[in-house]
């Protein structure tokens, strides 16, 4: 009995400690929102502009900014849901694999993207995405198996955001994180047993 229930206390322990992990970089996301928001949305110019010098330093903004109140409400839900199972490995492998899609997509967009600017969370809810499926098949393990087929299920469509078909949405920034994400699996899928 005693063991059970250290092992449930350990389950909740890790549940509480992703939605803390999730919430912080929620948190700011929407602080960086709301401080936009104040300033009438002049803070997109620092989203990565392509080939450009000056869009360099989007690289390290381009993912807690939004082009208004609505982008940052879509893109809060799945970064919410798809982070919290990224981040149920520890918050040492959940900031390892944030800033690998964060940094490689940004860096991929800046080569790539479309000239103009490219800025919000979706690249990265792109790279949770990439990263659950593909530790999934990595790692065929029961738990993330089951994983992959909830996110599948609810967020499934996410693949239609890969296509260019709207012009103003950076599915250059979709398709660079759901890479970063694949590659994030491959390099540091098997680190959570060790850390977990």
């Amino acid at each position: 009995m005693p063991r059970s229930r250290n092992r449930l206390a350990g389950v909740v322990r890790r549940w509480l400690d992703a939605l803390q992990l999730i919430a912080s970089i929620v948190g700011i996301v929407w602080c960086v929102g709301l401080l936009n928001h104040l300033a009438g949305y002049s803070l997109g110019q620092f989203g990565i502009l392509p080939r450009e010098v000056s869009g360099l330093v989007g690289i390290v903004f381009w993912v807690v900014l939004h082009g208004d109140m609505t982008h940052l409400l879509v893109n809060t839900t799945p970064l919410v849901f798809l982070g919290f199972f990224v981040a149920l490995r520890g918050p040492r492998l959940f900031f390892k694999i944030t800033l690998t899609v964060w940094l490689l997509a940004g860096i991929a967009v800046w080569l790539v993207g479309r000239p103009a600017i490219h800025l919000g969370a979706s690249g990265l809810v792109f790279g949770y995405f990439g990263f659950i499926l593909a530790v999934a098949l990595y790692e065929k393990s029961v738990s993330d198996l089951v994983v992959a087929s909830v996110v599948l299920f609810y967020y499934g469509g996410m693949f239609f955001g890969l296509l260019p078909v709207e012009q103003f949405v950076s599915f250059e920034s979709h398709l660079a994180g759901l890479a970063a994400g694949i590659l994030s699996a491959r390099l540091y899928g098997r680190d959570w047993v060790q850390s977990g």
